[in-house]
C-alpha cells in the first residue's frame, strides 16, 4: 500500500509475510490495513447510546461497517444521565464479548458529560446532563465497560480538567479536547497535564468566534496534540481541511466519521440516547427540527475518498488517516506498522478508481477471519 508496488500478503491471526511480486498481476487489487474509526455513534439504524439496544442489532451494525472496510472501532457514547451512561456501556462490553462480530469493538469513546455547558460548543449533547469531571464518576463508567474505555473527550475548561486529565492517562486513557471553549492557557495546562488529541476539531464550537486568540488556532498550532476530522463535506469545508492538514501534518491527522445512528439508513427520524435525531435529503444528521449538527451519517469507505477529493491528499495519506494513524493516536495494539509481519490480520481488499477517486471495498478480513465479501 505504501509503494503502490504488488505484493503478496499472507495472514492468519496475525501477518506472517508481505512479500514483493516479480511479475505484476493484471489488474491487481488495492491491499491496505482495515479502517479503524475512533468515534461511531452509532450505525445503520442501531443507537450505541441506549442501554436497551439488542445485541443482535449491534451485530448488524458491525456486520455493515465490515462492508465498509472497517475491521476495529471505538462505539461513542456521548453525554447522558449516570445510569444511562453506564448502561450503554455495559450492554456494549456484553455484546463485545457474546458476539461473533464483537472483537470489532476495540474500546470505548467517552464522549463527555465533562464538556462545554454553552451553546455551540456542547453541540447536540443534552445540557441538563453537562457536569463537571469526577473520577469516581469515571472509574464507575470503567466498570460498567469492564475496562474497555481507551478515550474520553472532555473541555479542560473545568477547574478540575487537569488533575482528571492526569488521572485519565495514569490509567492509560487517551484524553481528548472537544466540545470545549477553554482559553489558551487552559488548553497549555491540557496539554501539560497529558491530553494528546482534539476530538472532531473544528467543530462542536460557537458558530462565531474571536479571530485570534481561539481554541481552533490553539489546538491546530499545539504540535503534541493529534486531531480527528469530520471528512463528510458538510462538517467542515475543504479549505479548513487544507490549513488544519498543513498545520498538524498528516501524521498528527486522524479520519473519523462520528457516525450516528442514522448513519447507512435512508432519510427520517432516529434516536440517539434520549434524543431524537434527522437524518435530511442531503446526509445531514441534525437534531429532530433543528439545523444543529447531531453526528454524521459518514461512512469510513466515503471518508477516505472525500480526503482525496476534498483536501487533495494521496490515496496513501488517506488511508494513512484511517488506518496507522488512528492505531497510534487511539493506542491500538498490533495494528501499528501498517501490512507488516507481527500486525494483525485485519485486512481490507477494494478497487480504486483515480479518475474519480472512488474505492470499492470488496472484502473484509478482521483478525484473519473473513467478515465481509462483495
Amino acid at each position: 500500500m505504501a509503494t503502490g508496488e504488488p505484493v503478496e500478503v499472507t495472514f492468519e491471526k496475525t501477518i506472517t509475510s508481505a512479500e514483493p511480486l516479480l511479475a505484476r498481476p493484471e489488474n491487481p487489487p488495492f491491499l491496505a490495513p482495515g479502517w479503524i474509526d475512533l468515534q461511531v455513534n452509532g450505525f445503520a439504524g442501531v443507537d450505541y447510546n441506549s442501554p436497551s439496544t439488542g445485541h443482535q442489532e449491534i451485530a448488524r451494525s458491525i456486520t455493515a461497517l465490515f462492508a465498509c472496510g472497517v475491521t476495529r472501532f471505538y462505539p461513542t457514547v456521548i453525554t447522558g444521565s449516570p445510569d444511562d451512561m453506564a448502561g450503554a456501556l455495559r450492554n456494549l462490553a456484553e455484546a463485545k464479548e457474546r458476539l461473533p462480530e464483537g472483537p470489532a469493538i476495540e474500546g470505548y469513546h467517552v464522549e463527555g458529560p465533562h464538556i462545554a455547558s454553552e451553546d455551540g460548543p456542547r453541540g447536540a449533547h443534552p445540557k441538563r446532563w453537562v457536569r463537571p469531571p469526577d473520577f469516581e464518576e469515571f472509574k464507575r463508567l470503567q466498570e460498567a465497560a469492564r475496562g474497555g474505555i481507551r478515550l474520553v473527550t472532555l473541555s479542560p475548561e473545568w477547574p478540575e480538567a487537569q488533575r482528571y486529565i492526569e488521572e485519565l492517562v495514569r490509567q492509560g486513557v487517551v484524553a481528548s479536547i472537544g466540545h470545549t471553549a477553554a482559553n489558551a492557557s487552559q488548553i497549555a495546562d491540557a496539554v501539560q497535564a497529558g491530553a494528546t488529541m482534539s476530538t472532531h476539531l473544528g467543530n462542536g464550537s460557537h458558530f462565531m468566534i474571536t479571530r485570534h486568540p481561539n481554541y481552533i488556532w490553539d489546538q491546530l498550532a499545539e504540535d503534541r496534540l493529534a486531531a480527528g476530522f469530520i471528512v463528510d463535506g458538510i462538517h467542515l469545508p475543504a479549505a479548513f481541511l487544507k490549513v488544519a492538514f498543513r498545520a498538524k501534518g498528516i501524521e498528527r491527522s486522524v479520519l473519523v466519521t462520528d457516525a450516528s445512528t442514522p448513519a447507512g439508513c435512508r432519510p427520517g427520524r432516529y434516536k440517539m440516547g434520549e434524543q431524537e435525531v434527522d437524518l435530511t435529503p442531503q446526509e445531514k444528521v441534525v437534531l429532530a427540527g433543528t439545523d444543529r449538527l447531531a453526528g454524521s451519517a459518514l461512512r469510513m469507505d466515503r471518508g477516505i475518498e472525500n480526503l482525496m477529493k476534498l483536501a487533495g491528499l494521496s490515496l496513501r495519506d488517506a488511508v494513512t488517516m484511517a488506518t496507522k494513524n488512528p492505531a497510534r493516536v487511539g493506542r491500538i495494539a498490533s495494528r501499528q506498522r501498517g501490512l507488516a509481519p507481527g500486525d494483525r490480520g485485519d485486512i481490507v481488499q477494494f478497487r480504486f478508481d483515480p479518475a474519480q477517486k472512488a474505492i470499492t471495498v470488496e472484502r473484509t478480513w478482521m483478525g484473519g477471519e473473513g467478515v465481509y465479501a462483495s
